[in-house]
């Protein structure tokens, strides 16, 4: 070590570790802890060296300002308390401040439609995920919310399109329509139908007149494994 690191600890240990009297009846610490270490700690005390904020632009501002000084919308300082009491404050206001609006949201929504999409066996410990791509579209043209999705194990030809209106004052027609795939690419009718039987591995709306779809082949051959559709509603 050079003399300039031991004068450097030496001064440390100086400022930080003084006796100090006035601690003597807390909890033991008779001498001061060092200045940022005490913001890390995740006690309720308050600090042992608070900071000096005279002199502070920002707190001087807020003094001399009529409308700041007792505003609600700033965040209150506690000079005495460390960065963990004030996260666990600002976290108890920010819940408070969610709260109301989780409660009115809550009891806003209410079921709309229940469409029964498959049964399980209630003797599973871990029933299967049939569900699969759920890709939802909200046509704002026509007030029609759409929901694109898959089935898996029976179904894996189909893709299926929910559509829901979500003008509450219209009445229309809600429904779930299938759209099987199956061999409509095959060349002529007396190909096989299990030759060229297509799987849907992704769907998505287009725009709102049309879904795009990728589709795997399930007999695969080079140059033809995955075919790339565009499907207009109507």
């Amino acid at each position: 070590m050079t003399q300039k690191d031991i004068t450097f600890v030496a001064d440390f240990l100086t400022e930080h570790f003084n006796e100090a009297p006035e601690l003597y009846n807390r909890k033991g610490k008779y001498f001061n802890v060092e200045r940022v270490g005490q913001y890390l700690k995740d006690e309720d005390d308050d600090l042992v060296s608070p900071p000096n904020t005279e002199g502070n632009q920002w707190f001087n501002f807020l003094k001399n300002s009529t409308h700041l000084k007792e505003s609600p919308l700033l965040f209150p300082y506690y000079p005495e308390k460390s960065l963990h009491f004030v996260k666990r404050q600002m976290e108890g206001v920010i819940d408070q401040c969610l709260q109301k609006p989780a409660d009115v949201i809550g009891k806003s929504v209410h079921q709309a439609v229940c469409i029964s999409l498959y049964k399980t066996s209630q003797s599973e410990d871990s029933p299967p995920q049939l569900f699969k791509l759920p890709f939802l579209w909200n046509d704002k043209t026509s007030n029609i919310h759409y929901v694109l999705f898959t089935m898996l194990e029976n179904s894996v030809s189909k893709i299926y399109i929910l559509r829901r209106c979500t003008d509450t004052s219209r009445s229309v027609s809600n429904g779930i329509l299938a759209v099987e795939f199956g061999n409509f690419l095959n060349n002529n009718i007396n190909e096989s139908s299990d030759s060229r039987c297509y799987s849907c591995l992704d769907a998505h709306f287009y725009d709102d007149e049309t879904a795009t779809v990728v589709l795997k082949e399930s007999v695969e051959q080079e140059g033809k494994e995955r075919v790339l559709a565009q499907l207009p509603l109507s």
